[in-house]
C-alpha cells in the first residue's frame, strides 16, 4: 500500500494503525513522492490526501489513469461539498473518506477496495448474483455467456468495458461495478443499504451521499440527447436500471 499525506502526524498515525491491521505501508509526504513510488513499485492500493503541497492528490490520480494505471485509489479529503467529491471522482479516485475520519471507517473502505479488485475479478456474491425475492438468479440479458445487454447498453463483465450504443463508456472501478450490478438486475429496484453492502461492503447510513454522487457521475457519463435515460431513482427506496 502506498499512502501520501502531507501532515505527518495524520501520515504516522494512520501508517501505525495500517501496519497494525496487517498492510505493508509506504508512506510519503508530498504527491511528487508518491508519483515516485507508484512507478518503482505498484502498490496494490493508494491513499491519497487530496490536498498536498506542489502535486496534490488529485493531480497526482490524474497522472496515473492517464498513464492507465487502475490501481485502486482511496482519497483522504477534509471538504465535504458535493463539487469536490465529483473533482476526485473526475480524476479517477474509487472512494473517498472525510477528514476527520474514524479509522475503521478507512479500513472499511479499503477492505471493499481490495475484495472487488485484487484479484482482478469481482468476488464470489459481489455483483454477480441478483436480488429476486425468491433467492433465484434474475440476470440481465446476457449474450455469448458474458455480455450482459439492457437496451442499447451493453457491458462485458470479463473485460470490465461498457458501451451506451457504439459508444464506449470511460468507468471508474466504482462506476463499473455499479452499473454492472444494476443491470443484472434489471427492471429490481435495489435499495441503498443493498448497494452500498455489494459495493462498497459498507452500509455508510441513511446521511451518507456517497450512492448519490456516484449515480449521478454515471448518469452523466451514459446519458445523452435523443436516448432515454436507464438508471432511474425510486423516492425514499433506491435506484433501478430499466428501459421506459
Amino acid at each position: 500500500m502506498l499512502l501520501a499525506e502531507d501532515d505527518r502526524a495524520i501520515r504516522h498515525a494512520l501508517e501505525r494503525a495500517l501496519t497494525l491491521e496487517g498492510y505493508e505501508v509506504t508512506a510519503v509526504a508530498d504527491g511528487v513522492e508518491a508519483l515516485a513510488q507508484a512507478h518503482r513499485r505498484q502498490p496494490d492500493v493508494l491513499v491519497l490526501d487530496v490536498m498536498m503541497p506542489g502535486i496534490d492528490g488529485l493531480q497526482v490520480c490524474r497522472v496515473l489513469r492517464a498513464e492507465g494505471d487502475r490501481t485502486p485509489i482511496l482519497m483522504l479529503t477534509a471538504r465535504v461539498e458535493t463539487a469536490d467529491r465529483i473533482a476526485g471522482l473526475d480524476a479517477g479516485a474509487d472512494d473517498y473518506v472525510v477528514k476527520p475520519f474514524d479509522v475503521e471507517e478507512v479500513f472499511a473502505r479499503l477492505r471493499a477496495l481490495l475484495r472487488r479488485t485484487g484479484s482482478g475479478t469481482l468476488p464470489p456474491g459481489h455483483g454477480s448474483q441478483p436480488l429476486a425475492p425468491d433467492g433465484r438468479p434474475v440476470p440481465g440479458r446476457v449474450q455469448d455467456g458474458q455480455a450482459v445487454v439492457v437496451a442499447d447498453l451493453r457491458i462485458d463483465p470479463p473485460a470490465r468495458r461498457a458501451w451506451r450504443g457504439a459508444r464506449e463508456l470511460e468507468l471508474t472501478r466504482t462506476e463499473f461495478d455499479l452499473l454492472e450490478l444494476l443491470a443484472r438486475n434489471t427492471g429490481i429496484v435495489l435499495d441503498h443499504s443493498t448497494v452500498y453492502d455489494r459495493i462498497w461492503g459498507y452500509d455508510f447510513g441513511p446521511g451518507s451521499k456517497n450512492l448519490a454522487v456516484y449515480v449521478g457521475y454515471l448518469r452523466r457519463k451514459m446519458d445523452e440527447p435523443g436516448r432515454p435515460p436507464l438508471i432511474h431513482t425510486v423516492r425514499g427506496v433506491g435506484y433501478v436500471l430499466r428501459e421506459d
